[in-house]
């Protein structure tokens, strides 16, 4: 096994990210999908649940955005309906998953991604991943607890990373 035998946890090679799946994902029924598509990758949801965004939280969130002309109608639009946020566990996780999302403008990403083939709109556009390290782990603090975020094992590792990798 891949696991460390004293605590049974993934090994400090793997990385953790946020995922928000949008209100435009909760209204057109695809956040089984999109979860699905990150399972069958190998990456693995290790904490998960719905909130309706407030002013608060999206302050924190999108700090880096503050005084941006396009910002109020970003905030208006996560908080038009509850949003899905998802901590994803998985070798260099943070860059597949940006990858899998695609480019923002879901007009230019590519087919295959999520937003090339769910998006058509820059900011509606059905999912936000953390864009590298750094800001995952202030994101994930953002909404998850210590105690919201869990470790489990994984029987079939050996089917998605090769021993070697991890």
């Amino acid at each position: 096994m891949i696991y460390h035998t004293e605590t049974n946890k993934m090994p400090n090679t793997f990385q953790k990210t946020l995922i928000i799946l949008k209100p435009d994902a909760i209204h057109r029924g695809i956040v089984g999908e999109i979860l699905d598509r990150f399972e069958q990758k190998g990456i693995r949801p290790v904490g998960m649940k719905m909130v309706k965004m407030t002013d608060l939280l999206l302050d924190k969130h999108y700090a880096q955005h503050k005084g941006k002309h396009f910002l109020p109608r970003l905030k208006k639009f996560m908080k038009s309906l509850p949003v899905v946020l998802v901590v994803l566990e998985g070798l260099d996780v943070v860059r597949v998953v940006r990858n899998m999302c695609g480019p923002t403008d879901g007009k230019n990403a590519p087919p295959g991604t999520i937003r090339g083939d769910y998006g058509m709109s820059i900011s509606a556009n059905i999912i936000h991943s953390s864009e590298d390290l750094k800001a995952a782990k202030r994101e994930i603090g953002i909404f998850f607890s210590k105690n919201e975020i869990f470790s489990y094992s994984w029987p079939d590792i050996n089917f998605y990373y090769n021993e070697e990798e991890v």
